[in-house]
């Protein structure tokens, strides 16, 4: 007669469940924008104000027309200062950046966390039917990785 274990069938060890981690699970939905017609000045008071870094910029019907950063503001006030131009008619539009990258609510945020490296982007808006509706940041991304396990790089 053998040896019997008093400790019972083992059940097989659960494998984890992948969970797709989504950029739309991360991105940021309350966002300041900003207009074309807006003044520099303003714009970098409300960059301050908010402690963000720059913006999207859109119409009137939230759609996406440009991407205004502290970079642009900072050189438009440089160059008004070397050569002595009025900042009155210093806009948006004329420092903005018009043909912006987006990426889609659905893509996973490690893809995503790839993108920011290759392309050293600081923000990536999300459009929806050609209306803003989201905006991924570097430090979403990395709230998102904070969340991973370390060994398996799933949730």
């Amino acid at each position: 007669m053998g040896i019997k274990s008093f400790q019972g069938k083992r059940a097989a060890p659960e494998k984890p469940q992948h969970v797709p981690m989504l950029v739309k699970d991360y991105m940021s939905t309350n966002l300041v924008t900003f207009m074309e017609h807006e003044n520099i000045m303003d714009v970098a008071e409300k960059l301050i104000a908010n402690k963000i870094s720059g913006g999207c910029v859109v119409d009137e019907n939230h759609k996406l027309i440009g991407l205004i950063s502290e970079g642009d503001c900072m050189k438009q006030i440089s160059d008004s200062r070397y050569y002595n131009m009025p900042m009155d008619d210093a806009t948006v539009k004329k420092r903005m950046t018009c043909n912006v990258e987006t990426i889609d609510g659905n893509m996973n945020i490690m893809d995503a966390a790839k993108l920011f490296i290759e392309k050293r982007f600081r923000r990536f808006p999300i459009v929806e039917y050609g209306k803003l509706v989201g905006q991924l940041s570097q430090s979403d991304v990395l709230r998102a990785a904070s969340r991973l396990k370390a060994n398996d790089w799933h949730p």
